[in-house]
């Protein structure tokens, strides 16, 4: 039995490989980050004031691996850890003023392989793709 090479599956995994190698590539020669660095910043970006093992969680990591990445983005200055309120044994993670650049330099980063990865779709095929792509993630969360 042959399996299909263009199933949905198999091409949002090559897709999601071939972006994400791009992104490193780039962001190497724009950013002192890593790819796993850039990705909990982004993340704490989106959602501010996260509990660390819900961090975790979303970036479908080990706490023990994040809890190395927030040690070393900490130590940069870009994060900080706030105890949680209601929690003793909590962390809630919070960018500093100094992320702000960095975040910066992976907008651009993500603007320029988007922009890679779109190339030859005009601006209605990109859009579809987008919206596409959006709809899947959507369905895919509430069910």
């Amino acid at each position: 039995m042959k399996l299909a090479e263009n199933s949905l599956g198999f091409l949002l995994k090559d897709v999601s490989r071939l972006m994400r190698r791009a992104f490193q590539q780039q962001l190497e020669g724009s950013s002192c980050l890593t790819l796993a660095q850039a990705r909990v910043l982004v993340h704490v970006a989106r959602h501010e004031g996260i509990r660390q093992v819900d961090l975790a969680e979303l970036l479908e990591i080990q706490p023990i691996t994040l809890a190395r990445q927030l040690d070393q983005l900490a130590q940069e200055g870009l994060v900080e850890r706030r105890p949680a309120p209601n929690d003793r044994r909590a962390y809630l993670i919070y960018l500093t003023e100094a992320a702000t650049p960095h975040l910066e330099a992976i907008q651009q980063v993500g603007g320029i392989v988007q922009a890679a990865a779109l190339r030859g779709l005009d601006a209605q095929q990109a859009e579809l793709v987008l919206m596409a792509l959006s709809k899947i993630r959507e369905n895919l969360s509430s069910g």
